[in-house]
């Protein structure tokens, strides 16, 4: 491709849905490059050696809101209903979570609690914190110290490798805390996969004759040689954008480590949190939601760390200090060279797949505004 109008950098839910939508509604000839060797981003999903499609960079459950979002994507691929189911290990035991009637009942021995009843009971044990400074005091002051220090404490300090009064409180408040027997680990009005695998839908979003795809390439190759006649969109790491010139901002990564199970089924749900026990946060078994038939099956246990793929941007207050002023840097960029930033490492922010996927068609219709006198 000799000329382009847009360079996209970054092969996964961002870059492919501003690509798909510049190359299809605007005619833009548009180059998406990555430095890994596959697209979809952490997205991606591969079929394992033993036939048991697998999430590669650890379980992605779409979830959605927005209907108008779901129908897009259905343009380019099937989707069934998908059920993410979590449990706990607690004690030997295997408690629902988030925590729900059924966990109360379990954990505190009682018996056919109402609404009220589960009202009342956390209203006994939670400690009266008005404005919780942190993710620590937010916990306690919504279910208290006995179901804090049995589901949470542990859980936070191997994910984040720090204790939860060192983070915001926003680590802890998207987790939601039901008076119902509701044992979906969601909200979410869809929750569905893309049935051929997210691999599958996101390859089809860049099938068209106006996008390239060059995989094995870093943006810094490319970056004084290649100038775009519309504009760049970056979903790369900000601050590695700006040659760390501010100061690094930390993530925490994972390490996987993938178990085949010689039968058909390894555990009762996608999900097993071990908060107090392994090494291991988490074991997943994606076939629950994937709903592959296969006589064996894969079960993956993700180890938090601090180097590696970049995974979670770190919600203390003194890192999203430092991500505001590489907001200004990227917003400024924009305005003199045209670089859009956006997803989860351009904007360090904590991003659900549905997320990302609608803040890539607002910034698409903002270029539409930016360049409709080209158009």
């Amino acid at each position: 491709m000799a000329e382009i109008d847009l360079l996209v950098v970054g092969a996964g839910p961002t870059g492919c849905v501003i690509a798909e939508r510049a190359a299809r509604v605007l005619g833009w000839r548009c180059l998406v490059i990555d430095r890994r060797a596959h697209i979809a981003g952490a997205c991606y999903d591969r079929m394992h050696e033993c036939g048991v499609l697998v999430h590669q960079f650890g379980p992605h459950y779409f979830r959605t809101n927005d209907s108008d979002l779901l129908d897009y994507l259905k343009t380019f691929s099937a989707f069934h209903p998908a059920d993410y189911i979590v449990r706990s290990s607690v004690k030997g035991q295997l408690f629902p979570f988030p925590i729900n009637l059924t966990t109360l009942e379990q954990f505190f021995g009682k018996r056919d609690l109402s609404a009220e009843q589960g009202q009342l009971l956390l209203e006994s044990k939670r400690e009266r914190i008005s404005n919780p400074a942190n993710a620590e005091e937010f916990v306690l002051s919504r279910v208290g110290r006995e179901l804090y220090e049995a589901f949470y404490l542990e859980y936070t300090q191997k994910q984040w490798g720090c204790h939860p009064r060192e983070l915001e409180s926003e680590v802890s408040g998207r987790i939601p805390v039901r008076l119902s027997r509701d044992d979906r680990y969601v909200d979410h009005r869809y929750q569905v996969m893309p049935s051929a695998g997210f691999t599958a839908m996101f390859a089809a979003l860049l099938d068209h004759p106006k996008i390239e795809v060059r995989l094995n390439t870093d943006y810094a190759t490319l970056r004084k040689s290649l100038r775009p006649k519309k504009a760049t969109i970056y979903s790369g790491a900000a601050d590695e954008y700006f040659d760390y010139d501010l100061g690094r901002l930390p993530w925490r990564s994972l390490a996987f480590d993938f178990r085949v199970v010689e039968k058909e089924w390894a555990q009762p749900c996608v999900q097993i949190n071990y908060p107090n026990d392994h090494a291991f946060t988490r074991s997943v078994e994606i076939k629950h939601v994937t709903k592959q038939r296969h006589p064996h099956t894969v079960v993956v246990h993700e180890y938090p760390r601090a180097d590696g793929d970049p995974f979670y941007p770190v919600p203390s207050p003194a890192v999203r200090a430092l991500a505001a002023r590489y907001a200004e840097r990227a917003l400024e960029e924009r305005r003199r060279n045209r670089v859009y930033f956006s997803g989860r490492l351009a904007e360090y922010r904590y991003l659900n797949t549905d997320e990302t996927m609608l803040r890539a068609l607002s910034l698409f219709e903002t270029l539409q505004r930016d360049f409709a006198a080209s158009v």
